[in-house]
């Protein structure tokens, strides 16, 4: 059912996050009516104060570990904090979010048949055995270990869809994300692209973990929005979970160096050991997406980086001025 002037009503959870604030935004571009959930823990208002404006969009401040009573037509859950600070500052709360949450948004599509999109993560696979990961492949999990509050949730979230869409026919998609970068990362969030910007921009020595041979795969915010949303409105039948992430390869140290040499940075390189779990390797196999979304990214890493650069650098300028 849709609600008076034919306009799709869509809940956008963690809306006030890194990639939540941009889907709202390509939401609100493509004519949908967008409510925004969020309890701002890693979320921020600045994120989101630009499309504040725009009469088809409303902000709720809410907590998905509680039940929600909303009447929306399709829902796209982004709630949960996603780099290991922030998920490893309360464990239990990361895992209730993920699960409790999934939970409470499948109620409300079942309550108001609506479509449920899940944003799952390259971390369902853990440290891989398998490179580069296929959908297929059902990871290398460590259940017990400090990232295992956001590994394992994400996980049994994935259970709880797939057992929603068997039971009760819920439209499921489920995506699972690779590692993304663009403007409105959260400076302290201590994942690599940020961290890196940020030491490089203060001329502070660049962190890196291990030998700084490690891989991951990074890519750029608007292209990761584009497959989510190209994966929401195809077949029905598509339901994943299906990689979205750019399958270009790059170690710490080349990412480094490229984060060094676009900002003319002082900074030297400081190695420091290997956190607990971290993966070597990270890379999607994007085969599903390219063949039947028609998707894959077309963002440049040194494009996007520039892109990134520029609003950190903006942001750290708007912070000495204030």
């Amino acid at each position: 059912m849709k609600n008076y002037n034919n306009r799709p009503r869509v809940l956008v959870t963690g809306g006030a996050g890194f990639l939540g604030s941009h889907l709202c935004e390509r939401l609100l571009n493509d004519g949908h009516d967008v409510l925004c959930l969020d309890n701002f823990f890693t979320g921020t208002k600045d994120n989101i104060a630009h499309l504040l404006k725009d009469p088809n969009f409303e902000v709720m401040r809410h907590d998905v570990t509680f039940p929600l009573y909303v009447e929306v037509d399709e829902i796209y859950n982004f709630a949960c904090p996603a780099s290991p600070i922030h998920y490893q500052h309360d464990p239990v709360q990361t895992t209730k979010t993920s699960v409790h949450g999934a939970i409470n948004v499948l109620g409300l599509a079942k309550r108001t048949k609506a479509k449920i999109f899940q944003a799952s993560t390259s971390e369902v696979y853990g440290d891989p055995q398998v490179h580069p990961q296929p959908e297929s492949y059902v990871g290398y999990v460590n259940p017990i270990g400090p990232r295992s509050c956001y590994d394992e949730g994400k996980r049994c979230a994935e259970t709880l869809f797939f057992d929603y869409h068997r039971q009760h026919r819920l439209n499921i998609k489920v995506a699972r994300i690779f590692n993304t970068y663009g403007p409105r990362m959260h400076p302290n969030d201590g994942r690599v692209v940020s961290n890196f910007i940020m030491q490089a921009l203060r001329n502070e020595p660049i962190t890196l973990f291990g030998d700084g041979t490690q891989t991951r795969s990074f890519c750029y915010v608007d292209d990761l929005v584009e497959g989510i949303v190209r994966l929401m409105n195809g077949d029905d039948n598509l339901t994943g979970p299906m990689n979205l992430g750019n399958p270009g390869e790059f170690t710490m140290i080349e990412l480094a160096e490229t984060i060094h040499s676009l900002i003319g940075s002082r900074s030297a390189f400081i190695y420091m050991p290997l956190p607990a779990d971290d993966p070597k390797q990270r890379q999607p196999d994007i085969t599903m997406a390219k063949e039947t979304l028609e998707w894959e990214p077309g963002i440049t890493l040194e494009e996007g980086l520039k892109k990134t650069i520029g609003y950190f650098d903006a942001l750290l300028k708007g912070r000495a001025n204030g």
